[in-house]
């Protein structure tokens, strides 16, 4: 069965292989990003395409436009959209801190706030943090702001999970190590990573359709290399 899927930052990376990877399944996609340029310019039948700033709260009215007008109902949602900030931490501005927060935490919570409506039995939410985000995990001094918010998600998720136990929606969070992204390399330049973004694309694609059956409210570290 061909499924509704919706990936946010789809302009580059894992989010733009990931747009292709269930485009090419026959999946329905709707990709948001800031630049809606790189997909639209695939020119894919089933995959639609529009502008969208997690920031922007007026933006989220598309997103639900879109869907009564041509879904009606939502099986899939991968928060993969994400800012990062590498930065002392005694240099760091409260409002780079919080641009950071409103991005990967606000935004990826306002998204599924947005969405659950249309989300039935058996919908799977994946959320993509880092393990800089995972208690216990090897840390990176520059990276307070983006660490921190990743590991904020990965309780949003837990919590999630129990709050909407009963209705069959599963909430799941993907801690991934380095992954060679055009967001790693200007984090860390000269950084060579051992994942490919298409890599990596192709294990979120495969958790997405399937891990529902397996998980809830569960974080699963994928990484092969520490950090």
């Amino acid at each position: 069965m061909n499924k509704n899927v919706i990936i946010t930052g789809t302009s580059r990376g894992i989010g733009y292989e990931l747009v292709q990877l269930f485009a090419k399944q026959g999946h329905n996609v709707l990709a948001l990003s800031r630049n809606e340029t790189p997909i639209a310019d695939l020119n894919l039948p089933n995959v639609r395409t529009f502008a969208f700033d997690l920031n922007d709260i007026s933006a989220y009215s598309n997103v639900v436009d879109f869907i009564k007008n041509h879904w009606k109902r939502i099986d899939i949602l991968i928060n993969n959209a994400g800012t990062l900030i590498n930065k002392p931490f005694e240099t760091i501005t409260m409002a780079e801190f919080e641009h950071i927060y409103k991005t990967n935490v606000f935004g990826v919570a306002e998204m599924i706030r947005t969405t659950l409506p249309f989300m039935v039995k058996s919908s799977h939410v994946v959320t993509i943090s880092s393990m800089g985000g995972v208690q216990g995990s090897m840390k990176f001094p520059g990276l307070v702001a983006y660490s921190s918010s990743k590991g904020a998600v990965i309780t949003l998720s837990e919590v999630l999970a129990e709050e909407y136990k009963e209705s069959g929606i599963a909430f799941n969070v993907l801690a991934l190590g380095a992954v060679q992204t055009e967001m790693l390399e200007e984090a860390f330049p000269g950084y060579q990573a051992p994942t490919t973004a298409l890599q990596m694309a192709k294990y979120i694609f495969d958790f997405a359709l399937n891990g529902h059956q397996y998980y809830n409210g569960k974080l699963l570290q994928v990484s092969n290399t520490t950090p």
